[in-house]
């Protein structure tokens, strides 16, 4: 799927110009594309790479960027963003997204419900003129409201990595320098075979808290055991399961994403606190 947004991109005069498709869809030169998955899952490096790729500079926006604590501000901030990516033929990144792109409020009862949807309609508005590429990530996609999904051109999914995956993750991280009690490939394996569940991220966590417990258990001379390993791994699977409200994506999430909608338009409202209370 990444290949044919690129190959949209880099082909737009052809189809568009030399076939006559600018005819019915005027506004094809604006690319939506959403990457949408677990945490860790290389998302924003993805983004970064397309922008390479496309020899665009990349502009990252997340939510302190476009935050204000002025009602109305944060509209204004995130028009202010498509232009600075118009102005620089720059891939516009937005991350934690679903907060952006979430279903705008149909019963409307208060000035914090209309600011709410006057944030979201100019995002609309915005995606509609940008002639340009504009990325989106999300743990939460489906918070997604129809409209926005209907405008994204491209949804592509990342899954946590397979077996194979998780080989190639922990032989690329395991560097040439680091001295191992066993040999690298049985280390590899057990490894890979351990870490069923865990993102790129969290692999790259457990070699970090195990290369400190490798030295400290032995500083003279240390090296890189499979029992340093395995308890990093086993931490980072426990804090998974007990730490935070893992990637349940029902009524949390959606009151999750109302309640960073109102911070970001630096409102505190006690009916939404009192909904999330109990996350």
């Amino acid at each position: 799927m990444m290949d044919e947004a690129i190959g949209s991109l880099r082909f737009h005069k052809l189809i568009y110009t030399d076939w006559g498709f600018a005819e019915v869809d005027p506004t094809g030169r604006n690319m939506a594309i959403n990457f949408y998955g677990p945490p860790g899952t290389g998302k924003t490096l993805a983004a970064e790479a397309l922008a390479g790729t496309l020899g665009l500079q990349f502009i990252h926006i997340g939510i302190s960027e476009i935050e204000s604590k002025f009602v109305g501000e944060t509209a204004k901030n995130i028009g202010a963003a498509f232009q600075e990516a118009a102005l620089q033929g720059a891939l516009l990144f937005f991350d934690e997204a679903d907060t952006l792109l979430g279903a705008r409020l149909s019963s409307v009862t208060q000035g914090i419900d209309n600011e709410i949807n006057a944030m979201r309609s100019t995002m609309l508005i915005e995606l509609e003129r940008f002639n340009g590429v504009v990325v989106f990530a999300t743990n939460f996609a489906k918070n997604y409201d129809s409209a926005f999904v209907s405008r994204i051109r491209y949804h592509v999914e990342f899954q946590l990595p397979d077996m194979e995956e998780r080989q190639r993750l922990w032989s690329r991280m395991l560097v040439a320098g680091i001295p191992l009690a066993l040999e690298r490939e049985e280390l590899i394996q057990l490894a890979s075979s351990s870490s069923a569940g865990l993102s790129g991220r969290e692999i790259r966590t457990a070699l970090r808290t195990a290369l400190p417990r490798a030295v400290m258990a032995q500083v003279d001379a240390p090296k890189l055991a499979w029992v340093h390993l395995e308890s990093a791994i086993a931490d980072i699977k426990y804090a998974k399961a007990n730490v935070g409200g893992g990637n349940t994506q029902s009524h949390a999430a959606n009151a999750r994403s109302a309640k960073a909608a109102l911070s970001l338009l630096g409102i505190k409202n006690q009916e939404t606190e009192q909904t999330t209370s109990g996350e």
